[in-house]
Order: structure tokens, then C-alpha cells, then sequence
């Protein structure tokens, strides 16, 4: 892809106004897109793949006509422009990255994209419903692009903020023995989306986002009595609640609010008479519309080569017995 340099001169436009308060129009438009937007004086200076920069170019010039014929500019008129043009003008996805449709984010460290088939349908699911079930074993990217689809989202300002929550359940471990006071004692079971938080931002900014609630990070108890507007919401580990939890959960959501649940059936650690709440949501929910759930198998392992044999080794163990 050849690279290249536009400017756009405004001389007679009230930057402000097209850039919005702080530039947050402008960090709208950025995000969508991976050219490098500069602005010197009233000029707007471009550099990118040709073909995203022409985009830009129409997108900008596209505004500045809104901004004269209504005298304001708004998210949602920086939003519509950018779909209408990138659907009438290139190839595009709308609010994608680098016109790639396996990159999900653009982390701390690097892109976050899709690897397998699998997680590709799990990305666009989730793009395209409210409640997402992604369930399948160990080491298929199940939370690692929960957490890259929420911060996408977070960061085109389609939610205001971002839930995550494990069940507290003890796979052979006690909780009450554990050292420590309670956040010490439940932080180990949400290291996993600690982890995946912390590889995609960087420290200051997760830092702020949590000092400022923006990101959230609870046991599954702590959701009861709650109502979530405007949030996306990771419940991982999802084979570890009951059925009471399960629909406690689904049930927190709010206006404006999206939902992931992860989880692993073979991986069950609640006690023998209690049944797992995400065994029984693919019974009761699979017929409801907006609800989708997408299964990984050992295909889809993206860690170390030997988990996938792991699991299909174990899998063969159980269905021989």
C-alpha cells in the first residue's frame, strides 16, 4: 500500500466546532481509522494508505457542510457520516482498523486480531447482538477477545464503560483459607481479565480507567441488584454459576448494554448438586433473537501447541469411559 500526505485547509471554519469540545469529535474519527490525523493552524494534515486518507478527506469535507447547514456537530452526525461514507466510498468496514476485518483492537503492545474461523464468527456475532455465549476449552481466546471486543467498543464510544466478573468458585482450593483480606482474597480469580486489561492498555491509562470506574472488576455476587445501562459486560467462567446466577446476571442488563459470557461445560467446579448455569442457557435462550452463541474446539487453540492435545486426549478419556 503506497503511502501519502493530504491537507485540508479551513480557513474560514471554526475548528473547534468540527473538532468538539477537547477534540473528542476528532479522537471519534481517529479511532476508526489507522492513518495519522495532525492538525497546524485551520489545516487538517493526513497521512495514510491512499485509500483511507480519501475517505478521511471526504469524511472531513462532509462535516464542515453539516457544521455550516446546521451550525453544530454531534457524535452521532461524526458517526453517520463515517458510515455513510465508508459504505458508499471504499470497501471499508464501517469503525474498522487498517480496512482488516480480523483486527478487533489496537493494543497497548500490538493489534489484537482473529486467528481461527471460529473467532472470526465470535467478533462478528458480537458486533451484531446484544448477548454473545462463547463457549469452548481452555486457550481459544474466549476472554483474551471478550476483553479486545469491550475495549473496542468502549473506545467508539458505543458504552460508557466496561463490567467484568468471574464466580468466586473454589476449584480445590479454599477461599477462606486463602492469606489476606476479601479483595485479596478474590483477586486471584479475576487475574485472567486483570491480565488481558493490562497486556492491551497501557499501565497509566488502566490505572484511570479504573480510578474512574470505567473499568470494573467484580465477583459475580456483587451484580445482584443491579441495573448496567450503557456498559459492556464480560461474565467469564460462566460454568461456575448456578442457574440462579446465570439469569441474575442476564437480567442486570441496562439500555445500551452488550453482554459476552465465557465459558467451559467441561470444566465444572460447582458441587454435584448444583447445576451449571451456562449448561442450561444453552437449553433455554437458544431460540431468542439477539442471542447467539458460538462453540470453539481444541481447532481453535491459540496457545501452546500441546493444549490442543491435551484437550482432545482428555476429551477421548471421557468418551471411553
Amino acid at each position: 500500500m503506497s503511502e501519502v500526505v493530504k491537507y485540508i485547509n479551513l480557513d474560514d471554519t471554526n475548528l473547534v466546532s468540527v473538532f468538539g469540545a477537547n477534540d473528542s469529535l476528532l479522537n471519534l474519527i481517529e479511532s476508526a481509522f489507522e492513518s495519522t490525523i495532525f492538525v497546524r493552524g485551520n489545516q487538517i494534515v493526513i497521512t495514510g494508505d491512499e485509500k483511507e486518507v480519501n475517505v478521511l478527506d471526504s469524511i472531513f469535507k462532509e462535516l464542515v457542510y453539516m457544521l455550516k447547514k446546521n451550525g453544530v456537530l454531534n457524535d452521532s452526525d461524526v458517526k453517520t457520516v463515517i458510515q455513510l461514507t465508508t459504505l458508499n466510498k471504499s470497501n471499508l468496514e464501517t469503525f474498522s482498523f487498517k480496512n482488516d476485518d480480523n483486527v478487533i483492537y489496537k493494543g497497548f503492545k500490538n493489534q489484537i486480531r482473529t486467528k481461527t474461523k471460529t473467532q472470526a464468527e465470535y467478533f462478528h456475532k458480537v458486533k451484531n447482538n446484544d448477548v454473545v455465549f462463547s463457549i469452548g476449552p481452555a486457550g481459544t481466546g474466549k476472554t483474551f477477545l471478550a476483553v479486545a471486543m469491550a475495549l473496542r467498543e468502549l473506545k467508539l464510544n458505543e458504552v460508557k464503560r466496561i463490567v467484568l466478573t468471574r464466580p468466586a468458585v473454589e476449584a480445590g482450593e479454599s477461599l477462606g483459607f486463602l492469606p489476606g483480606d476479601l479483595q485479596e482474597k478474590i483477586d486471584p480469580y479475576l487475574r485472567p481479565l486483570t491480565d488481558a486489561l493490562q497486556y492491551m492498555l497501557s499501565p497509566e491509562k488502566y490505572k484511570i480507567m479504573k480510578e474512574r470506574n470505567i473499568i470494573e472488576i467484580n465477583p459475580l455476587a456483587y451484580m445482584r441488584g443491579r441495573t448496567l445501562n450503557n456498559a459492556f459486560v464480560i461474565l467469564d467462567e460462566a460454568q461456575n454459576s448456578t442457574e440462579t446466577q446465570m439469569k441474575m446476571f442476564l437480567t442486570r442488563l441496562g439500555i445500551g448494554s452488550k453482554a459476552i459470557i465465557t465459558g467451559d461445560t467441561t470444566q465444572i467446579d460447582l458441587p454435584r448438586n448444583k447445576k451449571s448455569g451456562l449448561v442450561s442457557a444453552q437449553r433455554i435462550l437458544k431460540k431468542i433473537d439477539g442471542i447467539e452463541f458460538v462453540y470453539f474446539s481444541e481447532h481453535d487453540v491459540v496457545r501452546h501447541r500441546l493444549v490442543a492435545e491435551i484437550i482432545k486426549a482428555y476429551d477421548k478419556d471421557l468418551t471411553e469411559k
